[in-house]
C-alpha cells in the first residue's frame, strides 16, 4: 500500500526544486490556493455582513431588500455578494456545505440554532457570531455563554 499523501508532498517539493533552481516563478499546491480563497472569501463575508449592523430585524422579509432582515436572508445576502448562492430558510441552509464541530468553527462558518432549526448566523471569530433577531437587528452576539450557547444546534461550511 502506498501513501500517497508522502507521494504528493515529494513531488510538490521536487517540483517547487526544479522550478526554483531554473529562476522561474513558483506554483503553490491547489490545496494551498484553496486555503488563501477560502480565507480570502470569508473576510469578505464578515466585512460585507457588517456593513449591515443596525438593520432592523423582520420575521420574513423579502431576499430583494437591505432595508430589513430576518436570520436566512441575512445570510442570502451576504453570502451571495462573495458568489455564494444559499437557500431561503435556515434549515434549508442547514443542509449545504459539510458538518462543522462546534470546536473546529472557522470565520465564515454558518452557525445554527434550536431544534428544530430556524435561526442562522455567521461565525466571525472569537466565539462571536453576526446575525440578526428581534429588537437589535442586525448584532454580534457571543456564542460562549447565555442564550446562544444553550441554543447551538449546529454549523456548516460553505466556503
Amino acid at each position: 500500500m502506498t501513501n500517497h499523501k508522502g507521494l504528493k508532498r515529494l513531488f510538490t517539493a521536487v517540483v517547487l526544486t526544479f522550478v526554483i533552481s531554473l529562476g522561474g516563478t513558483t506554483v503553490l499546491p491547489f490545496e494551498t490556493v484553496q486555503v488563501a480563497s477560502a480565507a480570502s472569501k470569508s473576510s469578505r463575508v464578515v466585512s460585507a455582513a457588517k456593513q449591515y449592523l443596525g438593520t432592523p430585524y423582520k420575521f420574513g422579509a423579502s431576499t430583494k431588500t437591505t432595508r430589513v432582515f430576518d436570520c436566512s436572508s441575512f445570510t442570502k445576502r451576504v453570502y451571495g455578494k462573495v458568489g455564494i448562492t444559499l437557500p431561503r430558510t435556515s434549515i434549508k441552509q442547514s443542509k449545504v456545505g459539510r458538518y462543522v464541530s462546534k470546536s473546529n468553527l472557522r470565520v465564515g462558518d454558518l452557525v445554527f440554532f434550536y431544534s428544530p432549526i430556524h435561526h442562522v448566523g455567521i461565525y466571525i471569530g472569537g466565539g462571536k457570531i453576526i446575525h440578526t433577531y428581534g429588537k437589535p437587528g442586525v448584532t454580534i452576539s457571543t456564542i460562549k455563554s447565555g442564550w446562544w450557547k444553550k441554543h447551538y444546534k449546529t454549523a456548516r461550511r460553505v466556503l
